[in-house]
C-alpha cells in the first residue's frame, strides 16, 4: 500500500491493453463524453503553453468538448477556443522555447488581480535543441530558464492546476534532416533537468507542479506510427488528453468507472451506524463465547487421581443459544462486509479497466466446461428439471456470466445476446419453480412468502447499507422479487386453483389458463405503456426501492427486457405437470421422455432451434433492435435446451456436481461479484496482486467464492431465526422488520438532507 493518491500513478505510469487502450497503474480511467466534459469544465479557463507538440494536445483536448473542431489556423501562433454554451475558454499560446517571453507571460498571471487560468499545461524543449543544434550551452540555458520559471509555476499551483509536460521520445530514423539533432539522448537530458528543478523546491511540497510524464510511456509504444518521427499519432495524443481530463474532472464528476484521482468517499450516517452494529455484534459474540468456554472447562471430564477413572461432566457440550447463533452470524457478516468496503470503497486495493479479447472469454469457458464434465454423477431422481439438474443449470450459467463480466465481453454483441438468454433462463426457472411449488403444495401462507423474500433480499439490503448503493443498483434481485410476488398474487387471489382441486374437476384447468391469460395481458399492456409503468413504481415507498439516479427508467428497461419469460416458465410448468399427472411422459431411469419416434423428432427440432437462435444472435448488428426481439424469442433457446437436456434418458439421469455446487450459491455469486471480484461497481477489475494478472484472478476468485459460500450459510442460518414457523412469533418479527425499515428510511432522509 503506497497511499491513496492515484493521481501520481495516472500521471506517471501505465501500460497498453491491446493497441489503443491505456491502463494506468492501479486505477481506472473514465472515457469522458462531450456532455460530461462540458459539465466538468463549465465556466473554466484552460491554457496550453508550448510548442507544436503541446498544440497537438490542445486540439485533442478541445475535441473532447467539441468533436467538430478542425485543426486550422496559424501553426506558429496563438489559437483561441471558446464554447459559449458552457462558458469554457481554452487557449493555446505559442511559446516554443522556455525563455524570458514564456516567463513574462506566466508572471503576468501571478501579479495583481489578473484572472488566473484554472488549468495550465506547459511544455517545451525540442525547439531549443533544434535551434541551437543540440549544444550543451542551450541545455545549460534551459536549466537557468526553468529555474526562474519554477517559483512562478509553484505560486500559480496554489490556486490552479499546473502541469509540466515532459518531452516525448522521437523516432530518429524518420526525422527530417533539419531535425536530426533532436535525439532521444538530448530529450532525456532536458527532461531530467526539468524534473530535478521542478521537484527540488521546498515550496513545491504544498503547491505542487504536477509532472505529466505518462506521455513519454505512451510515445515509446506508438512513436513508430508517427508521420514525421516527432509528433505523436492521433490516438496517442487523444489518450494524453483523456488522461488530463481524468486528472482534473474525476474529483468533480466522480464517475463510477473513473477511480483515478477520486478521493475516498466519506462514511455516511447509515454506514457509521452499521459499523457500530457489527462491532457490537463481534464484541457480544466474543463475550458469550468466552462465558460458554469457561463453563465448558469447569464441567469437562477430568481424571480421578485415586481410581484413575474418568468422570463424566454434567454438561458434555455447550448448547448453542439463538442469541449466540445470531451474534455469530452477524460477527462473520461484519468481517465479510469490512472486506467488501475495503475492496470497493476504500482506496486500499487497486482497480483496473476491463479489456475484452476473444481468448479471455472463450478459453475459461472451455476450461470450466471440461471441469464440469469431469464431475459427472448420477441424479437421485430422473424427473424433468429435477433439483440436481436445476442447480447444475444455475451453476454453469452463473460461471459463464461471471467470465462474461470479468472479461468485458459485453462489447462483443453475439456474446451479449447469448448472455441475455442466460439471464432470461434464470427468470424462466423463477416462473417454473415457484409455480410448481404453489400448484403442487397449495401453500400460500405468510411463512413461505417471508422465507423466499428474506433469502432473496437479505444480502442486497445489507450491501445497500454498507456500500451506500440503492436497492435497484442490484437489479436482478428486485427483478426476481417482483416476479415472485406477481406469481404469488396470480395464484393466491380468488379463486385459488391448485393441483388437488383441479384433479377433481378439469374445468379448473381452464380457470387457471384464464388467470395466466390475464397475467399475459397485463404484462403486454405495461410493456407498451411506459408512462403507466413509471407511475406505478414512482409512488412512495416503491420509488425508494426502484429509483436509480432519480428515476425508474433503468427499472423499466430491466423489466421490459425479459418481460415474457417468467410467464413462459409458469406455462411450461403447468403443461409439464399436467402431462406428468396423465402419465403421458416417461421419466424412468434411462428411458426417453417420449416414444422413440416422438423423442427423435423433438430432439432434432430442438437442436435446429437452438442453433438457429445462436446463428441469429451471432448475426446481430444493432443491440437496440436485438433487445426489442429478445423478450419474444429468447424462450426458443431455453425450451430447446430443456428438451435436449431431458429427452434422452441417460442425459436426464446424470448431472455435474461441480456446476450444481456453484448453482446452490448462484445468487450470492451474482451479487458478491459487484464489489469483491470486479471493482468500481462492476465497471472494473479488483487487483489484489498487481503485476500478475493470472495469479491475481486466481487469488481474488478463491476469496470471492469462499465469501459467497459463507454468506449463503449465514443467510440460511438467519432465515431460521428471523422467519420462524410460528405465526404469532412471525408477526412480531415482521413488526420489528417494519420498524427497522422505517428507521432506515428516517436515517436515509437525514442523510440526503445533510448531503444537499
Amino acid at each position: 500500500f503506497q497511499g491513496g493518491d492515484t493521481c501520481e500513478y495516472l500521471l506517471s505510469s501505465g501500460r497498453f491493453l491491446g493497441e489503443k487502450v491505456w491502463q494506468p497503474h492501479s486505477c481506472m480511467m473514465h472515457k469522458y463524453k462531450n456532455s460530461e466534459a462540458k459539465n466538468c469544465l463549465i465556466d473554466k479557463h484552460i491554457v496550453f503553453i508550448g510548442d507544436s507538440r503541446i498544440r497537438q494536445l490542445f486540439y485533442s483536448f478541445i475535441k473532447l468538448i467539441n468533436p467538430q473542431v478542425k485543426e486550422e489556423g496559424n501553426k506558429h501562433g496563438n489559437i483561441p477556443f471558446e464554447d459559449k454554451s458552457a462558458s469554457i475558454k481554452v487557449d493555446f499560446l505559442w511559446y516554443p522555447e522556455v525563455n524570458g517571453s514564456m516567463r513574462q507571460r506566466i508572471k503576468s498571471w501571478t501579479e495583481g488581480s489578473v484572472a488566473k487560468p484554472h488549468i495550465i499545461v506547459v511544455g517545451a524543449a525540442t525547439w531549443s535543441i533544434k535551434i541551437h543544434n543540440g549544444s550543451n550551452e542551450a541545455l545549460a540555458q534551459y536549466k537557468i530558464n526553468i529555474t526562474s520559471i519554477a517559483p512562478l509555476l509553484e505560486k500559480l499551483a496554489k490556486s490552479s492546476d499546473v502541469y509540466w509536460v515532459l518531452q516525448d521520445p522521437v523516432y530518429e530514423d524518420m526525422l527530417s534532416e533539419s531535425r536530426k539533432m533532436i535525439t532521444n539522448e538530448k530529450i532525456d537530458a532536458y527532461n531530467e533537468a526539468a524534473v530535478r528543478i521542478l521537484n527540488s523546491s521546498s515550496r513545491n511540497s504544498k503547491a505542487k507542479v504536477k509532472v505529466f510524464s505518462v506521455s513519454k510511456l505512451i510515445a515509446q509504444e506508438t512513436i513508430m506510427k508517427s508521420a514525421d518521427g516527432l509528433h505523436l499519432p492521433e490516438s496517442s495524443r487523444d489518450t494524453n488528453a483523456m488522461i488530463l481530463m481524468n486528472v482534473y474532472c474525476n474529483k468533480i464528476m466522480k464517475p463510477i468507472d473513473g477511480s483515478c484521482c477520486q478521493p475516498q468517499p466519506p462514511l455516511t450516517l447509515i454506514q457509521k451506524i452499521a459499523f457500530c452494529f457489527f462491532t457490537l455484534s463481534i464484541i457480544g459474540y466474543l463475550i458469550i463465547s468466552l462465558i460458554h468456554r469457561n463453563n465448558y472447562r469447569k464441567n469437562k471430564s477430568c481424571t480421578d487421581l485415586e481410581s484413575g477413572e474418568e468422570k463424566k461432566p454434567a454438561i458434555s457440550t455447550p448448547n448453542v443459544s439463538t442469541l449466540e447463533m445470531l451474534l455469530h452470524s452477524f460477527c462473520k457478516l461484519g468481517l465479510i462486509m469490512t472486506y467488501f468496503y475495503l475492496c470497493d470503497r476504500a482506496n486500499l486495493f487497486m482497480k483496473e479497466n476491463k479489456f475484452y479479447t476473444h481468448s479471455s472469454f472463450f478459453i475459461p469457458i472451455v476450461y470450466i466446461l471440461v471441469l464440469g464434465v469431469f464431475y459427472t454423477e448420477n441424479t437421485k431422481e430422473t424427473k424433468v428439471l429435477n433439483r440436481e439438474q436445476t442447480d447444475e443449470w444455475k451453476g454453469w450459467m452463473q460461471l459463464v456470466i461471471l467470465i462474461y463480466h470479468i472479461s468485458g465481453a459485453s462489447t462483443f454483441l453475439p456474446v451479449y445476446m447469448h448472455i441475455r438468454v442466460l439471464v432470461a433462463a434464470y427468470l424462466f426457472q423463477t416462473g417454473y419453480g415457484h409455480f410448481s411449488y404453489f400448484w403442487i403444495k397449495g401453500d400460500f401462507g405468510v411463512y413461505r412468502v417471508c422465507q423466499v423474500l428474506f433469502r432473496l433480499n437479505f444480502l442486497v439490503v445489507v450491501l445497500c447499507i454498507v456500500m451506500d448503493r440503492p436497492y435497484q443498483f442490484y437489479y436482478f434481485v428486485p427483478l426476481v422479487t417482483v416476479w415472485f410476488m406477481i406469481i404469488y398474487a396470480t395464484l393466491a387471489i380468488w379463486p385459488q386453483i391448485v393441483q388437488k382441486k383441479a384433479n377433481g374437476n378439469c374445468l379448473w384447468h381452464f380457470g387457471l389458463l384464464l388467470k395466466l391469460i390475464c397475467l399475459l395481458t397485463c404484462i403486454y399492456f405495461l410493456s407498451y405503456s411506459q408512462g403507466t409503468f413509471e407511475k406505478i413504481f414512482s409512488f412512495w415507498p416503491l420509488s425508494k426501492c426502484f429509483e436509480l439516479n432519480g428515476n425508474v427508467y433503468e427499472w423499466w428497461f430491466r423489466w421490459k427486457l425479459d418481460r415474457y419469460v417468467v410467464f413462459y416458465g409458469m406455462l411450461f410448468a403447468f403443461i409439464y405437470l399436467a402431462l406428468q399427472k396423465r402419465q403421458m411422459i416417461s421419466e424412468g431411469k434411462g428411458d426417453p421422455l417420449f416414444s422413440n419416434r416422438v423423442s427423435n423428432v423433438l430432439l432434432f427440432i430442438s437442436i435446429v432451434s437452438f442453433l438457429t437462435y445462436s446463428i441469429w444472435a451471432s448475426s446481430c448488428k444493432n443491440k437496440t433492435e436485438c433487445n426489442e426481439l429478445h423478450p419474444s424469442v429468447s424462450v426458443v433457446q431455453i425450451l430447446a435446451f430443456i428438451l435436449i437436456r431431458n429427452i434422452p434418458g441417460y442425459v436426464r439421469s446424470v448431472y455435474s456436481s461441480f456446476f450444481a455446487w456453484f448453482g446452490k450459491i448462484s445468487l450470492e455469486l451474482f451479487i458478491c461479484q459487484y464489489h469483491i471480484w470486479l471493482a468500481a461497481d462492476t465497471k472494473g477489475i479488483l487487483v489484489l496482486i498487481p503485476g500478475y494478472p493470472m495469479f491475481n484472478v486466481l487469488v481474488s476468485t478463491f476469496i470471492f467464492v469462499c465469501v459467497a459460500h459463507e454468506i449463503s450459510q449465514i443467510t440460511n442460518d438467519l432465515a431460521q431465526i428471523v422467519v420462524p414457523k410460528d405465526n404469532s412469533t412471525l408477526l412480531k418479527r415482521l413488526l420489528c422488520i417494519a420498524g427497522f425499515f422505517s428507521g432506515l428510511h428516517l436515517f436515509s432522509a437525514v442523510q440526503d438532507q445533510s448531503r444537499h
